[in-house]
């Protein structure tokens, strides 16, 4: 089981011995990878056959680049169990925001990261592919949306985002409609590398 709660992740692993045997030093070892910390470590223990426990760990999180733990069961005499790799989801550090305009066209200057993101999708209707990708990146669309595509067959919309450790993506869609399909970009842009790249995977897989 994982809780996320901004900053801080907690982690409980269930083991359980279904050998005959007590098993001797259960433990979790974990290694992280990106702007994780293991600041808290589960202590060993001992489980007798049929006998279960949970070992529990605290992670500490300071930006949304992208990261990754690994881990492993180890046991008795270097006995080793590798668990799966969890790969922490960006969404769950961003929410929506609002910027002026001034703000959002300064900003889309000064940022140097961008990850443009060619639109390729099953929708038909631009307002559901802006509500999708909004829903999906939890981004807030700056636009009065009764100055948006509607039926004139084309969109330009910008959104804006920001994750709880005061990093900022910026997102501009540029859509429109040709012979029942949609085409054009979504560009975002940031001031790490990271977060554009994850916010551009999100969308890239949203849109289908």
């Amino acid at each position: 089981v994982m809780l996320v709660h901004q900053y801080d992740i907690t982690m409980d692993v269930t083991v359980l011995n279904r050998s005959m045997e007590t098993l001797q030093q259960v433990g979790l070892e974990l290694a992280t990878m990106g702007d994780l910390k293991l600041v808290e470590r589960p202590s060993p223990v001992t489980l007798a056959s049929g006998e279960e426990a949970v070992l529990r760990c605290c992670i500490k999180v300071s930006s949304t680049e992208t990261g990754v733990i690994f881990g492993n069961i180890v046991y008795g005499d270097g006995e080793v169990v590798v668990l799966n790799d969890i790969h922490l989801d960006i969404m769950d550090y961003i929410e929506p925001a609002t910027v002026s305009d001034t703000g959002f066209r300064s900003r889309w200057q000064e940022f140097e990261w961008e990850n443009k993101v060619a639109i390729n999708t099953s929708i038909t209707d631009i307002d559901t592919y802006l509500d999708r990708i909004i829903e999906s990146t939890h981004m807030k669309c700056l636009n009065p949306r009764s100055t948006e595509g509607g039926d004139c067959g084309y969109l330009a919309a910008n959104l804006y985002t920001k994750s709880v450790f005061g990093e900022e993506a910026l997102v501009n869609i540029s859509v429109e409609k040709t012979n029942d399909k949609l085409v054009g970009y979504v560009r975002i842009r940031s001031k790490t590398q990271g977060i554009a790249l994850s916010l551009g995977d999100k969308i890239t897989i949203s849109q289908k």
